[in-house]
């Protein structure tokens, strides 16, 4: 299994299909930001987004949005709230924000955002 901190340091790249997104890590999801809408309730009552942990991956299906790459656009992205899978969700310094990027051929460019990339807390 990687670690978030793996995936960033070399460059690993997640994958995107329709409304989904592969994460090469686990974690969880606290906050998602596509276009205007932002995602913080993924239970089952509601239908905007879900996630899934598996052995080597998250999965994300985002059921607004049919396909992402008609969606997001080169300079736009997906923004993440995420907390590695084994660290405490209640220690904010383990809340990581992510910029997903859409790239062709199922490519998701997968970046640490810093201060100067919006993000709506």
């Amino acid at each position: 299994m990687r670690t978030l901190d793996e995936v960033l340091k070399n460059n690993i790249n997640g994958l995107h299909y329709g409304n989904r997104v592969l994460l090469p890590f686990k974690a969880d999801i606290l906050k998602a930001v596509v276009e205007n809408d932002i995602i913080m309730d993924f239970s089952s009552q509601r239908k905007e987004a879900c996630y899934n942990k598996y052995d080597n991956f998250t999965e994300i299906y985002f059921f607004e949005y049919p396909n992402l790459e008609e969606v997001v656009t080169e300079y736009e992205t997906i923004k993440l709230v995420v907390v590695e899978e084994g660290k405490d969700i209640f220690d904010f310094e383990n809340h990581r924000k992510l910029a997903l990027h859409i790239k062709e051929n199922h490519k998701l460019i997968i970046e640490e955002t810093n201060e100067d990339i919006l993000f709506i807390e």
